[in-house]
């Protein structure tokens, strides 16, 4: 037990260092964004327990419903994913919940949709607008002509793990790959079928979330139908939380591999990997000019 402590402290403390490192790698913009993100789920925190979460629910619930019975409502939902899908929007978790959230399971359709329409339409945009860019970057950092170069040798395997992976967040993770010359839009669009799953899941737990956020649907469940559903939500979150942990650590295992790799390339492929946020269409002025 004591043993298991001690390795759960000294895993926690290198992440608490790894996060103050790459905190300290921002720019002053990125970090007056993270202070900003910061603050407003603190705001967000406060407002839910001001108001309370079951008026809350019930207004969020009435709202979806509402949406539900616009003829149009799904292709609102996935152009919203699609435009969330460009950086520097988040939320796209939150769009998967909320096409579970208003359609149910099958809410999967225009998530699946808005998800691989949404990676694709980016990937191609970026590619067009910030060509000239992302040549002059490839033709004089060394890092980035590696990891070109290892993905070229590896292929679609590598290409699905760094897309699967929880770093970096999806909308940073289209426009790292819309940065490596390698990666045609098929392998993109491919690599991002494999994310489906994941998303299914988090479908599952907004409609899951639906049912018990309808005060009258409430009222006619039992105590034991009300456990159920939110063992259920919680057994989802936590097996995205799992999933996503086992994929991180199979990607720092690449790319520990590729440290340890007597291949001077390889090592500077996993130097690209690990400032995957330094990639020339994420730093801070990436979009300054085409």
């Amino acid at each position: 037990m004591v043993v298991a402590l001690a390795k759960a402290a000294r895993c926690f403390n290198g992440l608490r260092q790894s996060a103050i490192s790459r905190y300290h790698k921002f720019s002053l913009f990125g970090k007056a964004l993270i202070w900003f993100i910061l603050f407003f789920y603190a705001s967000l925190i406060a407002f839910i327990v001001v108001v309370t979460p079951a008026r809350i629910a019930q207004f969020t619930y009435d709202i979806a419903q509402d949406l539900r019975r616009l003829p149009y409502g799904s292709v609102l939902l996935i152009g919203a994913m699609i435009i969330i899908s460009f950086p520097p929007f988040i939320g796209h978790t939150t769009m998967l919940n909320l096409c579970g959230f208003t359609y149910g399971l099958p809410g999967i359709v225009p998530a699946a949709v808005g998800t691989l329409a949404g990676s694709a339409i980016v990937f191609v945009t970026l590619r067009m607008m910030f060509s000239k860019r992302l040549h002059t970057w490839t033709s004089t950092n060394e890092k980035w002509q590696a990891l070109e170069a290892v993905i070229r040798s590896r292929g679609m395997p590598l290409i699905i793990l760094i897309r699967v992976s929880s770093f970096p967040p999806w909308v940073y993770s289209n426009t790292l790959f819309a940065s490596i010359a390698p990666v045609s839009l098929l392998q993109f669009f491919i690599a991002t079928c494999f994310v489906l799953p994941k998303a299914m899941v988090y479908v599952f737990v907004g409609s899951r979330i639906a049912k018990l956020s309808d005060g009258e649907q409430r009222k006619h469940m039992d105590t034991q139908t009300k456990i159920l559903n939110s063992l259920l939500v919680v057994g989802g979150v936590l097996l995205t939380v799992l999933a996503s942990s086992l994929v991180y650590y199979l990607m720092q295992k690449e790319i520990r591999r590729l440290h340890d790799s007597s291949s001077g390339r390889d090592e500077l492929a996993a130097e690209a990997l690990e400032d995957a946020e330094d990639a020339p269409l994420l730093g801070s002025n990436a979009f300054g000019s085409p």
